[in-house]
């Protein structure tokens, strides 16, 4: 199987190529990047000892069977929808559009060219996520009244503060992770937002920080901190948590918990070394068995789609200061 990597814009994409590469004894093979900006493309190629192409177009003409898109975020439309004229199938990084239009037009280009499209939401394959995702379905928490999460992260600066590009700050970034992931667990829709937005802790000319307050179709209600609120100083990027309540228990989940404290020497002297699961790489590896037939897709474009609507309803709310219903597209 050969992969392709379109853009190297989203620091992810290193992740997602040395995930790649682990897969090389299944004969998994990431053979070509393209990047517009040929520096960072080409610097990337020599590394991962691939081709390398200027124009993702052309690399959409040679035998790759799948690309994985790691753009800027309001380009994840135009190369999607061109990969699955490709034929190629499709894992793309989130969120999956800037806009409901987009996202939809993505959804419906691999439908109609019979390929499939993956959002790439690694938390799912956190164990200590799935073990809560369990516990819910087992009723081991009763019945579940009210969730509480975070993505309080690192500023990731460049394209990523400019809404031209990105969509939106910290609330577009960090909403959608943690919104997939209640989604899938309470097995519910969100009905209604209420939000906060603001730019707090630098000055950006993008929202840094966020607070919303969710109630979902099944009646739960929820709260989420989406920021950028982790100086540069934090011994990791930042953290996914969530505090589930339910009527016979309540639970807390931190994804990244499962690391030691290292202290050193230089000028970063207490870090967190992660022992815990590579999800990037069970990412990959679950998109790879989809390709190759081998499971079901766990995330799709349409849970990408839903994701996005929660956060864009959320900035609407920032706007206005008023509770705002989900406006989801229905889908063909």
């Amino acid at each position: 199987m050969k992969v392709g990597i379109l853009s190297f814009a989203h620091g992810h994409a290193h992740s997602y190529a040395k995930s790649v590469l682990a897969l090389s004894t299944r004969g998994v093979q990431l053979v070509a990047i393209a990047d517009d900006d040929v520096a960072r493309g080409k610097a990337a190629a020599n590394q991962y000892s691939c081709g390398f192409y200027r124009d993702y177009q052309e690399l959409l003409k040679t035998d790759v069977e799948a690309v994985i898109v790691c753009s800027e975020n309001a380009r994840h439309a135009e190369m999607v929808v061109a990969a699955a004229e490709a034929g190629k199938h499709v894992l793309c990084e989130k969120p999956i559009a800037t806009t409901q239009k987009d996202a939809l037009r993505m959804i419906r280009a691999c439908k109609e060219n019979g390929v499939i499209l993956q959002i790439a939401f690694p938390v799912r394959f956190s164990r200590p996520i799935a073990r809560l995702k369990e516990m819910v379905d087992e009723r081991k928490l009763g019945r579940i009244v009210a969730v509480r999460g975070t993505n309080r992260g690192q500023n990731p600066g460049g394209w990523f503060i400019d809404n031209a590009l990105s969509g939106g700050g910290a609330v577009m970034d960090h909403t959608v992770h943690v919104i997939d992931v209640m989604r899938w667990i309470l097995k519910s829709e969100v009905r209604e937002v209420y939000a906060e937005v603001d730019t707090h802790f630098t000055s950006i000319p993008t929202d840094d920080c966020g607070q919303l307050v969710l109630e979902f179709e099944n009646g739960v209600f929820a709260s989420h901190d989406p920021s950028w609120s982790r100086p540069a100083s934090y011994p990791t990027w930042g953290d996914v948590t969530l505090e589930v309540v339910g009527t016979s228990g309540v639970t807390n989940v931190n994804a990244f918990a499962q690391h030691f404290d290292y202290f050193g020497q230089g000028p970063r002297p207490y870090s967190h070394q992660f022992w815990g699961d590579d999800m990037d790489y069970l990412l990959i590896r679950n998109f790879v068995d989809v390709v190759e037939g081998k499971s079901a897709p766990l995330i799709t474009g349409v849970d990408g789609l839903r994701a996005l609507e929660v956060a864009l309803a959320a900035y609407e709310s920032g706007r206005t200061h008023k509770p705002v219903p989900v406006h989801r597209a229905v889908l063909e």
